[in-house]
C-alpha cells in the first residue's frame, strides 16, 4: 500500500528537484519531506532519487514511480469525491499562459470536466503578465502562468530556464541588431529578453510582435529572428540558438498556480483543478 501523503511529497520533490522547495509548497518541514521520501523508497524497495548537497535527480525507478503516483492520486481523489457525497458545482474562471497552447493541458482539462461535469469551466488563454493583472482585478479564479523566481506569489509547479530559440537555418550577424520575435507588453519573456540585451549592451530590433504563440512560432520558423522561450517547452521545428551566437543569458522563470479572491462558489473547483495540475505537471512538458 502506497501512502497518498508520501506520494504527494514524492511528486513535489520530483517536480521541483528540491527538498526545500517541496517543503515550502506542501507547508511541511524539510525533515518531514525527507522522511516521506525515505518511507516511500522503503515501501517500493527501490531508490527513487539520487541526491547530494548540491542536486536532486530522479533515478530510473523514480521516473517509473512518477506515472504510478499520478494515477494512484487521481484515483484517490476520485474515490474521495464519490464517497463524500458532494459534487462540485459553480463557475470556475481559469487562466492559462500562452506557453501551454502546444502541450497536453487540454487533456488535463478534459479529465477535470469528466470528473466534475457540474462545474462551468471558463478558460482564458493570455500572456502571463496579463493573467496576473486579471487575477488581481478579480476577473479570474485560478491562473497557471510564469513568474520571475524572485516573485514570492503562487504555488510552484516547476522551475525552468529561459533560452534563445529560432529556426534551424537562422544565422545572426554579430554586426547588426538582434532581430527579436516577441510578445507585446506585459509579456514576461519579452521583458527578460530586452533586459538581458540591455545589460550586454547589444543592439536589437523588433522583427515580429504577436500575442499568439502560434504567430511567434510561424515567424521564427520563417527565419525572421530569435525569441526567448522556456527550455522545457521548445516548440517543434525550432532549436536553441548556439552559444557561439553570443547572446546573453536570460535567467530563469517559475511556472506557478495562483488563486484569486476566494468566492464560495469557485473555491472547491479551483482547489480541485489545482490538485489535478500539481499531480500531473509532466503532461505539460509534452505536445499532443
Amino acid at each position: 500500500m502506497y501512502d497518498p501523503s508520501q506520494l504527494r511529497t514524492f511528486l513535489a520533490v520530483a517536480q521541483t528537484l528540491s527538498f526545500t522547495q517541496a517543503a515550502r509548497r506542501l507547508g511541511l518541514r524539510q525533515s518531514t519531506v525527507s522522511q516521506h521520501v525515505r518511507r516511500l523508497e522503503s515501501t517500493a524497495g527501490r531508490q527513487l532519487f539520487t541526491r547530494d548537497t548540491h542536486s536532486v535527480e530522479l533515478t530510473e525507478d523514480g521516473e517509473a514511480m512518477l506515472g504510478f503516483a499520478r494515477r494512484i492520486l487521481e484515483a484517490h481523489e476520485q474515490a474521495a469525491a464519490f464517497f463524500s457525497g458532494t459534487r462540485l458545482r459553480g463557475r470556475l474562471r481559469f487562466g492559462a499562459s500562452e506557453d501551454f497552447v502546444l502541450t497536453r493541458l487540454t487533456e488535463i482539462l478534459e479529465g477535470f470536466r469528466h470528473d466534475h461535469p457540474e462545474v462551468d469551466l471558463e478558460l482564458t488563454v493570455e500572456l502571463s503578465g496579463t493573467l496576473h493583472e486579471q487575477l488581481a482585478d478579480g476577473r479570474l479564479d485560478l491562473v497557471l502562468a510564469k513568474r520571475r523566481p524572485e516573485d514570492p506569489r503562487g504555488e510552484l509547479v516547476w522551475h525552468d530556464r529561459m533560452v534563445w530559440i529560432g529556426g534551424e537555418r537562422l544565422r545572426l550577424d554579430p554586426d547588426r541588431p538582434v532581430p527579436l520575435i516577441v510578445y507585446p507588453p506585459p509579456g514576461i519573456s519579452r521583458a527578460l529578453a530586452l533586459e538581458a540585451l540591455e545589460r550586454q549592451g547589444r543592439s536589437w530590433r523588433v522583427a515580429c510582435t504577436s500575442g499568439s504563440l502560434n504567430g511567434l512560432i510561424a515567424a521564427a520558423r520563417a527565419g525572421l529572428g530569435v525569441m526567448a522561450h522556456t527550455r522545457g517547452l521548445i516548440p517543434p521545428g525550432l532549436v536553441r540558438v548556439p552559444d557561439r551566437a553570443g547572446l546573453p543569458e536570460l535567467g530563469e522563470v517559475d511556472f506557478v498556480l495562483l488563486h484569486g479572491r476566494r468566492h464560495t462558489a469557485s473555491r472547491g473547483a479551483a482547489d480541485a483543478l489545482a490538485t489535478t495540475i500539481l499531480t500531473s505537471p509532466d503532461r505539460l512538458h509534452r505536445t499532443p
